[in-house]
Formats: structure tokens, C-alpha cells, sequence
């Protein structure tokens, strides 16, 4: 199988894209743990200002990490975890807010990846 070079990318490059996602995760991840809405939802309405254009750009750059990932057949746990967490809806949906913080407490405390031994913490 010959791989195309202009499809691959260094490693060092995708460290940095993983770097650059994941700090851009905890920050917004912060902000909804201090009660902005809109992590979460996979609706954004780019005409209204209260929309957050952040958010929605991470969930795209999660959906594009973990396409390039895929094709190197690596895996981000937290982007996988984060995009699981969009899908999440209906009337079990704990908030926006809850999911945050239960997310920041998984990755301070190096859960984030390893195999869930119980139900979520919602």
C-alpha cells in the first residue's frame, strides 16, 4: 500500500494538533463548568451572537483529529470522549455545566481513556 505524502502527516505534527485540541478542550471545558452553554450541543447558529463560535470550532476540529488520527490508526482519548459526550441528548442529559465538571474531574484525575469500571458520574 502506498501512502500519498501530501496525505501524511509527521508525527510531530500530529502531537501538536493533539496539543492544540487538548488545551483548547480545557479551556472551553472551564468556561462550561462555570455555567456558558454550548459545549455540548451540536446545533450552532452562527447568525446569533450568543452562540459559542469556540465551541463549535473545537467539536470540528475534534471530528477532523480524529479523522487524521484514524488514518494514521492512532486515537485521542479525550476527543473521543469529548465527541461522545455532544452526542449525549434526551431527557437523562445531566447539563451542560454537570458534564463539564465530571469531564475536568476524569482528566485531573487520569480516568479519561481507561476502561469505565462503573456508569458515568451523571
Amino acid at each position: 500500500m502506498n501512502i500519498d505524502p501530501r496525505d501524511a502527516l509527521p508525527s510531530d505534527q500530529l502531537e501538536a494538533l493533539s496539543r492544540a485540541f487538548s488545551e483548547q478542550l480545557l479551556a472551553c471545558l472551564d468556561e462550561c463548568a462555570r455555567g456558558r452553554t454550548g459545549l455540548f450541543s451540536e446545533l450552532i447558529d452562527e447568525q446569533d451572537v450568543k452562540s459559542w463560535r469556540e465551541a463549535a470550532r473545537l467539536r470540528d476540529l475534534a471530528i477532523a483529529l480524529q479523522g487524521v488520527l484514524a488514518q494514521h490508526e492512532e486515537r485521542n482519548a479525550l476527543c473521543d470522549e469529548f465527541l461522545e459526550l455532544c452526542t449525549i441528548h434526551g431527557e437523562s442529559h445531566p447539563g451542560e455545566r454537570k458534564l463539564a465538571r465530571a469531564f475536568l474531574e476524569r482528566i485531573e484525575r487520569g480516568e479519561v481513556g481507561a476502561p469505565a469500571q462503573e456508569k458515568p458520574p451523571w
